[in-house]
């Protein structure tokens, strides 16, 4: 707008039409952390000609909707309020297009964070899954892998993702199962290189390689996952001879800067991986490692070696995710919840290829609505539970004092934000149906390959795609 107007001397209307025709807002979280507001004063004493243009976009907007909708839509979904500039609303209010970047997170900005918005302007709101570089995440950091497919399939899916829907006729083929498998060890091979060479861990390449790597936060629940290791650690300690196959939980994340309670998982994660990998007691039966740094570089180490891939989110809170694609991608089954696009790869995928639990997006309102969840109750009720957090703060995890009371207390007095123990039976069930078809390798090992033939739709040529279909409105230039 400041460039039209000012520079270019178009009419406001005009100006505003052509602004409206070029922007689109894609919305890549609901968390209110995320939405940026800023305060207005601020706005306006830094660049005071931007500020003048929002005021005025905002006034003309509320004086043409005021009679349209009335004062309370007008006010919901006003640009400046309460003396803050919502950037969010004058994304969507200055654009053509709003989309979320999964099926659910698209109907939930459409249903409930954005409700006002779609109540004024429904025609804006569509959806674009997220997708991957397929060609990184697997032609370049799984050769092994890419090398199989060409020589079952050829090398068309190589330019088009879809056509690794031709692996399906080889799910009962011993050659190409047996190929996969080998594969997939000497990616595990070459992990187990990187972490002794890193962390100075050795681990048994024959192990579940169950991994987690992504941005730590409260709502991804890392802390969920570490309260199953300790689960099967109690269960190892209980009884050594534990007919238990053997386990690789393998970490990788970064907490934001000031984000202390975060980096608080953080801590508690080494110090139970310290702890386990020092028992000479439980026989090698479980390692867990967190790998430092963790980038693209090691993502391209990690994600082929995977067997298990963990998107245990509470539901509603992840937009899209796409290591889980990333995880599809390479054959790793995935343990998740029906949050973000998990959603989307458990129908691609079929029924029994990949392991779902917890609550669903509407159970996880109704307690929002109703207010009755009370994570005291699990704690005080549920013995596994009971032991698990008090090792946070009894001493049986060193070195965590006041980590581990931070987090005990985030559970059990402030109320367990993200329904960590709501969820952990039925992630603790999940997890041994998990072992259960791992046992299996053949049965483990069509399941993968059916992840794989399935991920066509994952492709970040296809997200492009719709975009430029839908949103962009330009057409691909032919060579």
């Amino acid at each position: 707008m400041r460039l039209l107007v000012d520079e270019y001397g178009v009419g406001w209307n005009r100006a505003w039409d052509t602004t409206l025709k070029v922007m689109s807002y894609t919305n890549h979280t609901i968390l209110s952390e995320a939405l940026e507001k800023w305060p207005e004063e601020m706005i306006k004493q830094l660049l005071p000609r931007i500020y003048q243009i929002i005021v005025e976009i905002d006034r003309r907007r509320t004086a043409e909707l005021l009679p349209k909708v009335g004062a309370t839509l007008v006010h919901n979904t006003r640009i400046i309020k309460d003396g803050q500039i919502h950037m969010a609303n004058l994304s969507i209010i200055g654009s053509h297009s709003t989309n979320g970047v999964a099926k659910l997170h698209s109907d939930l900005l459409k249903d409930v964070e954005l409700h006002d918005f779609y109540e004024i302007y429904p025609e804006r709101f569509n959806n674009k899954t997220n997708g991957i570089a397929d060609r990184r995440w697997i032609q370049i950091a799984n050769e092994r892998l890419s090398g199989i497919i060409d020589e079952t399939i050829g090398k068309s899916w190589r330019h088009d993702l879809d056509e690794l829907k031709l692996l399906k006729n080889f799910k009962n083929d011993e050659k190409t199962l047996e190929q996969l498998q080998k594969a997939k060890f000497d990616d595990k091979l070459r992990l187990a290189a990187v972490i002794k060479e890193q962390n100075g861990i050795t681990v048994n390449p024959d192990a579940i390689f169950d991994v987690q790597v992504k941005r730590l936060h409260a709502y991804k629940r890392q802390l969920l996952n570490a309260l199953h290791i300790l689960k099967l650690y109690f269960d190892l300690k209980d009884n050594p001879e534990l007919d238990m196959v053997p386990r690789v939980f393998i970490f990788g994340a970064k907490a934001a800067p000031s984000y202390h309670y975060a980096k608080s998982i953080i801590k508690v994660i080494n110090e139970i991986a310290n702890m386990i990998n020092n028992d000479q007691t439980i026989k090698d039966k479980l390692k867990v490692v967190f790998m430092e740094n963790y980038n693209v570089s090691l993502a391209e180490v990690i994600i082929p070696a995977a067997n298990v891939g963990e998107q245990i989110s509470l539901a509603s809170k992840e937009a899209s995710g796409t290591s889980n694609m990333k995880f599809m991608l390479n054959g790793a089954l995935t343990i998740g919840t029906l949050d973000g696009a998990n959603i989307e790869i458990f129908e691609a995928a079929g029924d029994g290829n990949n392991f779902v639990f917890g609550l669903t997006k509407d159970e996880v309102y109704e307690y929002y609505r109703n207010g009755n969840y009370n994570a005291r109750d699990i704690y005080e009720q549920n013995p596994v539970v009971n032991r698990i957090l008090n090792a946070l703060i009894d001493g049986t995890v060193p070195n965590i004092k006041s980590e581990g009371r931070e987090i005990f207390d985030s559970l059990t007095v402030y109320n367990d934000e993200y329904f960590v123990l709501r969820d952990f039976n039925d992630y603790v069930r999940a997890q041994a149906e998990l072992e259960k078809l791992y046992r299996d390798q053949k049965a483990w090992t069509q399941a993968s390959l059916m992840n794989i033939a399935n991920v066509g739709r994952f492709s970040s040529d296809r997200t492009v795609r719709e975009y430029a279909d839908d949103i962009w409105y330009i057409k691909a230039k032919k060579e």
